[in-house]
């Protein structure tokens, strides 16, 4: 049995914002979001560059990548986006200080190599159970952790969106590496805080076990972000863990959304 990936994607200015820093990518075994840091200088720069040099990577692993050690891969492309970002500042001053968060995930056999900096989410579900995958990189989620404060109040509270980690020109990436075990019916999703700062878990899991196909569930949650007052900018990939059939290829066309979309890859 081979297993692939059927993945939708799609990004949405919100109702607030006045330009998306969020950037995403897809292809038949890699799915990526970055949120550009808002309130930094040129976000979407920062999020293209990181998409870019994820899926430059993918681009150059070959077909198999069982025998590889995907999370010294994911791990060379955070590097490779941090120079690239380092480069970019020290030809434009004015785009010193800017950074993102990444999640992405990354095929191999039958499993998905995770890699996360920031609060973009990573969720699960199976048999419809919607398990979220990543931990928040936030000043309130250490609270939550250290007992300071509850699950409740860290929904509201007023600095919810201050970042422990990101991907910066200030330092070398400190990722979260993780490897999942997939089984056919599998479905992921891959969101900016533009999604879960107005979403919460149990209206994602309504959405994502509705059946629809991903296309439909990914606009189904701007809709609903943006119903929501859209205070941010958003961007998700719905991914389906399908088997394919013998003469099907795993390679699907690469789609990119955001900035990603906009903005000239930079080397």
């Amino acid at each position: 049995m081979v297993l692939g990936l059927r993945s939708a994607i799609g990004s949405d200015v919100g109702r607030r914002r006045t330009s998306n820093q969020d950037s995403g990518a897809t292809t038949g075994r890699l799915l990526i979001v970055a949120d550009g840091m808002g309130g930094h200088a040129h976000g979407e720069v920062a999020s293209a560059v990181t998409v870019s040099a994820f899926t430059e990577l993918e681009a150059r692993l070959p077909p198999d990548l069982i025998d590889l050690d995907l999370a010294a891969e994911m791990t060379e492309a955070l590097v490779d986006a941090t120079d690239r970002l380092g480069r970019r500042a020290a030809e434009d001053p004015e785009t010193r200080g800017m950074g993102t968060t990444v999640v992405s995930l990354l095929l191999t056999g039958e499993q998905l190599a995770l890699a996360h900096i920031g609060d973009s989410r990573i969720y699960r579900l199976r048999d419809d159970d919607l398990v979220q995958l990543t931990h928040d990189h936030t000043m309130v989620q250490q609270l939550v952790d250290q007992g300071q404060i509850t699950v409740e109040e860290a929904a509201h509270h007023p600095r919810r969106s201050v970042l422990m980690r990101a991907l910066s020109t200030d330092h070398a990436p400190e990722p979260d590496l993780d490897r999942i075990d997939i089984v056919e019916g599998d479905r992921f999703l891959l969101c900016s805080d533009g999604v879960t700062a107005v979403l919460d878990d149990a209206t994602l899991q309504r959405e994502l076990v509705s059946g629809a196909e991903p296309d439909a569930v990914v606009d189904r949650l701007i809709e609903l972000a943006n119903e929501a007052g859209g205070p941010d900018n958003i961007t998700a990939i719905v991914a389906d863990v399908v088997e394919l059939p013998d003469d099907e290829p795993r390679a699907q066309h690469l789609r990119v959304a955001g900035a990603a979309a906009e903005i000239a890859p930079s080397n």
